[in-house]
């Protein structure tokens, strides 16, 4: 994709946090952007605020999935909902907390890859799902999220085996932040668990990770993956405040 005017694209979880970044560099490079998320006023600040499209609704509904991709036919999909972890040690989870981003950030996974899939999207479509570096280093404060987000990284992989094999011509990736990223939600409360922790400030905790990620920036990483040709065949991208992108190994 070397330009993205009056693409299709569908973000889902774009009305806060990381998602909004994207959404505002896409629509900054004049795409037809639709964004799905559940909190229906979050979705009208953010339509006032950038013009995007905006549906209400749960994306982990496998019907939800298949009925939004059949409407919008996007040829750029975003994953970037997800839940905020319980932040505890091991031994003071329940197995509700432990599970939680596996039944929301995995369950809506599998099932927009699945109904991208089974569609299919159009030939030279693009699936973008949001991974963590903790799928790389762990997180002992966050039950289940490190494990989770690892399974949506190999997850791009299956789907772009299934994609190679069948001759759909769609790309899967997968998108790594590699630093907690304080100006959302997940990230400040990530941040203030590990400086609790460590007997830190939060503010010593981010500036461990250099740079900060800064929301917009993240989106222009995003558009930049999609629009510059040595991207396209990678499967997963490290993204950070100081380095930008690395392309890393499956």
């Amino acid at each position: 994709m070397k330009s993205l005017e009056q693409c299709n694209a569908l973000v889902i979880g774009g009305s806060r946090g990381l998602g909004s970044g994207i959404v505002e560099a896409l629509v900054a490079r004049n795409a037809k952007v639709t964004v799905v998320a559940r909190t229906e006023a979050a979705l009208i600040e953010l339509k006032s605020r950038t013009g995007a499209a905006v549906l209400a609704g749960d994306a982990t509904v496998p019907e939800f999935a298949e009925s939004t991709l059949r409407q919008v036919r996007p040829s750029v999909l975003i994953l970037n909902a997800g839940a905020t972890p319980t932040m505890a040690l091991l031994h003071a989870q329940t197995w509700e907390s432990f599970s939680e981003i596996w039944n929301t950030d995995v369950k809506l996974a599998f099932h927009w890859v699945q109904a991208a899939l089974r569609l299919p999207l159009e030939q030279g479509s693009r699936v973008l799902l949001t991974a963590s570096g903790a799928a790389i280093q762990g997180s002992p404060l966050s039950g289940g999220y490190a494990g989770a987000k690892r399974t949506v990284w190999l997850m791009a992989d299956y789907a772009n085996s299934v994609s190679k094999e069948q001759g759909l011509g769609i790309r899967f990736h997968a998108l790594v932040p590699r630093q907690i990223v304080g100006a959302t939600a997940l990230g400040r409360t990530a941040a203030e668990a590990y400086a609790r922790r460590q007997g830190k400030s939060v503010e010593e905790v981010l500036a461990g990770f250099g740079k900060p990620l800064g929301l917009r920036d993240y989106g222009e990483h995003v558009v930049t993956l999609l629009t510059q040709p040595q991207y396209e065949n990678a499967t997963s991208f490290g993204i950070r405040g100081d380095t930008g992108i690395e392309v890393l190994n499956p």
